[in-house]
């Protein structure tokens, strides 16, 4: 059995969490756990009108992610394996973006009371990859709720986890550059990350063939 019992993929939007959390679990034989982002009412106002919309949207996705993480307190994450694609951590980057200041404290104050009861992750692996591909791949999937994203939107999001995980230090972290990789079409790729999973990590690692 895999030491790494519950991992954790994270990205900004369009970078493949979803699809390789599912790869992942299927071979792993992990119990899926996957973020309900289209089910949040005001994101499609959001995109729209951010600063009209954004508190709205993020007090949503706050206590949504929050009630998700809970139940996950009801596994046993010794034994059973899980595999998730979002940190509860995502949510601070994205308020700390989209959220003005007042706003912003306040949203502290109710994350602060919400964040001590999260289970930790047995590994973190972060994909990366330029705001602009990413724009481009969300303009090819042509979800109608992100139609609306701009290339700024992007930009910004990509400064604020690129500082987050640089300071990252609360559980092993494996950084995978996605230019270089593609564990979706390339099934060398998909087996070289499997063999790195189920080795014992620790620290910042980033990821490279062999």
């Amino acid at each position: 059995m895999t030491e790494n019992n519950y991992i954790v993929i994270e990205g900004l939007i369009g970078v493949g969490k979803t699809p390789l959390a599912q790869l992942l679990a299927e071979r792993l034989e992990a119990r899926l756990i996957l973020e309900d982002s289209e089910g949040n009412p005001f994101l499609h106002e959001f995109y729209k009108d951010k600063q009209r919309y954004a508190f709205q949207t993020q007090i949503f996705f706050l206590l949504s992610r929050f009630k998700q993480q809970q139940e996950l307190l009801e596994y046993d994450l010794f034994t059973q394996r899980i595999v998730s694609d979002y940190l509860f951590a995502k949510d601070k980057i994205f308020a700390s973006v989209v959220l003005d200041e007042r706003e912003f404290h306040l949203y502290q104050r109710l994350i602060f009371l919400l964040e001590k009861n999260i289970p930790r992750p047995d590994l973190v692996i972060y994909l990366q990859a330029t705001p602009e591909k990413l724009l481009k791949k969300i303009r090819e999937q042509g979800r109608d709720c992100e139609k609306d994203i701009e290339l700024a939107y992007l930009q910004d999001l990509s400064e604020a986890y690129n500082r987050h995980f640089f300071h990252y230090n609360e559980t092993p972290l494996l950084v995978i550059n996605t230019d270089n990789f593609d564990f979706l079409e390339n099934p060398s790729d998909l087996e070289n990350l499997l063999e790195k999973i189920k080795k014992p990590h620790a620290g910042t690692k980033y990821y490279t063939r062999g």
